[in-house]
């Protein structure tokens, strides 16, 4: 166990629970400091961002131009802080993670923890922390239970179920091994065969789940026959969107709601819901700018084309103004919980998975939200909309035997039809299990390659 690193996380968790009755003036007052600090050391000691930022030092940081994964991974080795520290050299510690299925959680060289993104909205990232960073990042994966007011630490240490990827680069993973050092963990990869899952859940008995959405719902199909027999007492969302009927299947087959936790790679955890059930952004540790196509910011409680984030803590790799395609509506502070952080009202996924579809009057933007009011009460345990050439099909797992398809195909081309789409076939594909990406996840939409 890595104590002192155990220790700051424990006294960042002490510390920010002072922070839970600022004032709006004193977080935006915090942030301000914090985003100069990350400027000025970005400018020092990145020669990426200096250049980057030249004659721009006095101004505001919504004058800086954005970063994108692409552009930061291209000059990955000019953006770093850390002279010695080269991309080449943390891809070699992860392909050889991923070989020897190594322990993620062990700094590399000492000193260094490391994770990549699957690369599935364009190319892969890397990104890497030192021992501060680090235990920022775990404390921020911890604040969702603090907010929710679910004891978990070392007085109370819970047994943690993660069914996310078991690969070792990925961030849950990373997570999971580091946590796995101080309470008892378990990791399942989310694309294992359903039965083994129930058959490990079952053996380890979790109070902790913390698992993909579209795991969820499978997993409390297979708890409310019976099958699955765990009693948590905290089920986390994590990586991809919670819709409200996943929500509801996971209320009824266990008596509570899940916790829905915002995170990712790049920044760790950025927003969580509290307990009057308002899910709030982490003003205090990331910058979240929500901006049009042209990088202009949106109004509050108007989703946005894309997200902007500014991480103050992340000081070896800076990310200033980086470029998420998440689409969130986020609106200003008030809640019964007191907290004035600003609250995310809506989380509406990735821009890639918004479909170009046909209409009336030209090509049409359709968002999977259309779909999601479409079939999320059938009586499946999950969905996908692949788009084709001819038309998209409608994947459907866990499908009942005998079920009308006719009608739900009728359903989602009203819905398209609704969104302005014509003439749009809609085939539907019953599945014994919808194809997962090579972390585990299942995108709601697949669309066809962009130029």
């Amino acid at each position: 166990m890595d104590a002192a690193l155990m220790a700051r996380v424990l006294a960042l968790r002490f510390l920010w629970r002072a922070r839970d009755r600022w004032s709006a003036e004193r977080i935006a007052a915090h942030r301000e400091r914090a985003v100069a600090a990350a400027r000025r050391h970005a400018v020092e000691r990145s020669p990426f961002y200096r250049r980057l930022h030249a004659g721009l030092e006095d101004a505001p940081l919504t004058a800086l131009p954005p970063v994108t994964k692409a552009q930061l991974m291209e000059h990955w080795d000019d953006a770093v802080t850390r002279p010695g520290l080269r991309l080449a050299d943390v891809e070699a510690h992860l392909a050889d993670l991923v070989e020897h299925d190594g322990n993620p959680g062990r700094p590399w060289r000492g000193r260094w923890w490391a994770a990549a993104t699957a690369g599935t909205t364009g190319r892969r990232g890397v990104f890497v922390w030192d021992r501060r960073e680090w235990a920022t990042a775990l404390a921020s994966y911890s604040r969702p239970n603090d907010w929710a007011g679910i004891k978990a630490g070392p007085l109370h240490p819970p047994r943690i179920a993660f069914v996310s990827s078991a690969r070792p680069t990925h961030a849950s993973a990373l997570l999971g091994a580091t946590l796995g050092a101080v309470t008892p963990t378990l990791r399942l990869d989310a694309g294992a065969p359903l039965a083994e899952t129930v058959a490990a859940l079952n053996g380890f008995a979790p109070d902790i789940v913390v698992a993909y959405a579209s795991a969820l719902r499978p997993l409390a199909a297979e708890q409310a026959a019976g099958k699955l027999r765990i009693s948590p007492r905290q089920i986390t969302s994590s990586s991809e969107v919670l819709s409200a009927q996943t929500a509801r299947d996971v209320e009824r087959a266990w008596g509570i709601r899940p916790l829905d936790s915002y995170a990712a790679t790049e920044t760790a955890a950025i927003a969580s819901v509290c307990t009057a059930g308002r899910r709030h952004l982490y003003e205090d540790l990331v910058i979240a700018e929500s901006v049009d196509a042209r990088n202009r910011p949106v109004p509050p409680g108007t989703p946005g084309e894309k997200l902007l984030v500014t991480v103050p803590f992340a000081r070896t790799l800076p990310l200033i103004r980086y470029e998420m395609s998440d689409r969130l509506v986020i609106d200003r502070p008030g809640c019964p919980c007191g907290r004035a952080f600003a609250i995310v009202t809506r989380i509406d996924g990735r821009a890639e998975d918004v479909l170009e579809l046909p209409g009336v009057h030209g090509a049409v933007s359709v968002h999977p939200i259309v779909f999601e009011d479409a079939l999320e009460d059938l009586p499946a345990t999950g969905w996908q909309v692949v788009q084709r050439p001819d038309g998209i099909d409608v994947l459907l797992e866990g499908l009942p035997p005998g079920t009308e398809t006719d009608a739900v195909g009728a359903r989602v081309e009203a819905a398209l039809a609704a969104a302005g789409a014509a003439g749009v076939p809609v085939r539907i594909v019953p599945v014994a299990a919808l194809e997962r990406t090579a972390l585990g996840k299942v995108p709601l939409v697949r669309g066809l390659p962009r130029a």
